[in-house]
């Protein structure tokens, strides 16, 4: 037995007065009628509704049953309403993961965006470069760079960015540039640890692959770090592109050894696989598409130094990215 059909039932019946009224406003026949209240009398132990030929009347306890069963089915039908609403409208808590330096740069200011857009809708923003378990976080959508693992979420490609090793002009000038991954071994290197977890490059060349392991002159987990030190003429780096955006289009950073960088990484919007997505994820999902360009891979350089105006993404922030 259907307990909250037959809750409905017994309010109707008690409302209209009888049986056979309640049926025809339930659209239900007679004896559907009599068997779930019946169900309903057995299930709880006690009768609800005392019944004669000409009419139904409630019992004390079928009285005191009627108020709570009406709250219930009150509150359940506003669940059901502000579920629907959510479906159709973005609105309640939005929590969104992304990468740090990526998250900081881009996702922060588009999650502004959004909740001005919305203002039915909270946000959190987390931002982390571990890969976060969306289910059991709690987390509605998440900002992937890399090579999807995890088979169990929707995802949405909005973008790709290279692997590039960088350094500064005045670095360069000092030390040869390197031609091949052999020739790293004559060069001051710098470990971004997110990037390279252990002291190993990997590269891949027209006709072949190549690992390079080095002992770092610097090691670091900061993107922005690794990227000052770089700038300042410590050596040479491999970082994400979007993080050396403005770096490289003002000539404070050079990109080396491009013919033998591994295949851009892809970017993914993640979010848990359901039939029914809810509205503020296809809103959010919607507004990246339509005004974020989040492709790095065509990169412009400064020619000897000399800053010069490249096309930024649509959006995209000025500083460094």
């Amino acid at each position: 037995m259907d307990r909250l059909e037959a809750m409905g039932v017994f309010v109707a019946v008690a409302e209209l007065g009888g049986f056979a009224p309640a049926a025809r406003r339930l659209k239900l026949s007679a004896p559907s009628v009599t068997r779930l209240i019946a169900g309903l009398e057995d299930r709880l132990g006690t009768r609800l509704l005392q019944r004669t030929t000409r009419s139904v009347a409630l019992t004390d306890a079928g009285a005191r049953y009627l108020e709570r069963a009406r709250r219930i089915l009150a509150d359940v039908a506003e669940a059901e309403g502000a579920a629907l609403a959510e479906r159709t409208q973005p609105m309640g808590r939005f929590v969104i993961a992304a990468p740090n330096l990526f998250g900081r740069l881009h996702v922060a200011p588009l999650v502004c965006e959004f909740l001005a857009r919305y203002r039915a809708v909270s946000g959190e923003l987390i931002l982390s470069d571990r890969v976060s378990n969306l289910i059991e976080e709690g987390i509605d959508l998440a900002v992937r760079i890399g090579v999807l693992e995890d088979s169990t979420y929707a995802a949405r490609s909005v973008g790709a960015t290279r692997r590039v090793v960088v350094a500064a002009p005045q670095y360069l000038a000092r030390r040869k540039t390197p031609r091949t991954p052999a020739d790293l071994a004559q060069h001051d290197l710098i470990q971004f640890t997110a990037m390279s977890p252990s002291a190993e490059w990997r590269f891949a060349g027209e006709k072949s692959q190549s690992r390079v392991a080095f002992v770092p002159k610097f090691v670091t987990n900061s993107a922005d770090a690794a990227i000052g030190h770089a700038e300042r003429g410590g050596g040479l780096s491999m970082v994400l592109a979007y993080q050396v955006v403005d770096a490289l289009r003002t000539g404070r950073l050079r990109i080396v050894l491009p013919e033998w960088e591994p295949p851009p990484l892809p970017i993914h919007l993640v979010y848990p696989s359901t039939r029914l997505v809810s509205a503020k994820v296809r809103a959010f999902v919607d507004l990246v598409s339509s005004t974020r360009d989040w492709r790095f891979v065509e990169l412009t350089q400064s020619k000897g130094g000399s800053p010069r105006a490249a096309k930024p993404g649509r959006g995209a922030p000025s500083g460094r990215a």
